[in-house]
């Protein structure tokens, strides 16, 4: 099964692009950059280090720090979607954080056109469609989040496909970001926020309560409500499921108390997502052999969840149609 594992085309809806930078490449561009990162960021095995979600949150910030340019925007895009591709990964959107950026000094139009550049380049390297959902982060209050989602409808792009947020699931409340959402729905991109991550089945409600989304990030925590989960399934909302990441950060403490399998039970939409690889010990393409293994699913699951993540996803109908037929026609 590991070899039909392997050449299922597999579907990405959930992964930060800072996060997905490899310590290997981290290191080349701090150099290029003439930046020192800290030597505490990595094990002695070369891995990121941290030990909690705070620390997991500061060692993203320090390797975030390395990117100064468009091009380095570029590098990391092609590199992420390289490794994608390796696994027959046909596509994958990722989260971008124009504060992030800007905290760098690169300017909203420098990182989507390098990012843009890294998606064409793995494209015609590789084969695999490469998408950009533009978050704010929730932490940093909904001002700043009005700041982000006008620059991102007053400078369109068309690998632009969505809008989301990430950051502390405990800042602030859904329902402050109400008008941040507002905007970006009206100028035509639809939307998806973290919620259920860290907080309980109470944020999960907030999200399809006050904002107009069609995927929650994460959304695990709805396991403990049993009323969600049918509102869920009612509503036809997706969730962008991420166990290797869910064990890492201690949401759930193995693979026997994950909720994957019974949310797929309750006939959910889901996908797997590797959310930040390298810091995560995951890739797409593990999450998908380690969910066989440890929820028992075999290569016809595997392909619904491929398929229900490709429905999911924000990109045109033309793709997604021609994509969606690749999944099904997938012979195991």
């Amino acid at each position: 099964m590991q070899d039909q594992i392997h050449r299922l085309p597999k579907v990405e809806l959930h992964s930060h692009l800072e996060g997905t930078i490899r310590p290997a490449l981290a290191k080349e561009i701090a150099t290029r950059n003439n930046i020192t990162l800290d030597p505490n960021l990595f094990q002695v095995n070369g891995s990121y280090a941290w030990s909690d979600f705070p620390s997991f949150l500061k060692a993203y910030d320090s390797v975030s720090s390395c990117l100064k340019s468009g091009k380095d925007y570029q590098d990391i895009t092609y590199e992420y979607l390289k490794d994608c591709a390796k696994e027959n990964v046909v596509y994958a959107e990722t989260f971008i954080s124009p504060d992030h950026a800007a905290e760098c000094g690169i300017s909203y139009d420098d990182m989507i056109s390098g990012i843009a550049s890294g998606i064409d380049d793995a494209e015609r390297d590789f084969g695999i469609i490469g998408r950009i959902i533009v978050t704010c982060v929730r932490h940093l209050g909904p001002t700043q989040g009005l700041n982000v989602v006008h620059t991102m409808v007053d400078n369109p792009h068309p690998y632009v496909v969505g809008f989301g947020m990430g950051g502390d699931e405990n800042a602030y409340t859904l329902e402050e970001f109400a008008d941040v959402y507002k905007i970006a729905k009206k100028a035509g991109y639809k939307c998806t926020v973290h919620a259920g991550e860290i907080c309980g089945p109470e944020s999960v409600w907030d999200a399809i309560k006050y904002l107009p989304i069609s995927r929650i990030g994460h959304g695990v925590n709805c396991i403990k409500d049993k009323k969600l989960m049918g509102e869920l399934q009612q509503r036809n909302i997706h969730l962008e499921i991420c166990p290797g990441s869910n064990l890492s950060l201690s949401i759930f403490p193995d693979w026997n108390s994950h909720p994957l399998p019974s949310i797929m039970r309750k006939s959910i939409s889901i996908s797997l997502n590797s959310d930040d690889p390298p810091f995560f010990n995951t890739t797409v393409g593990q999450e998908y052999h380690d969910s066989a293994k440890h929820f028992n699913l075999g290569i016809e699951d595997l392909k619904q969840i491929s398929e229900m993540a490709m429905k999911a996803s924000f990109i045109d109908s033309k793709i997604k149609s021609r994509l969606i037929d690749k999944i099904q026609n997938f012979q195991s």
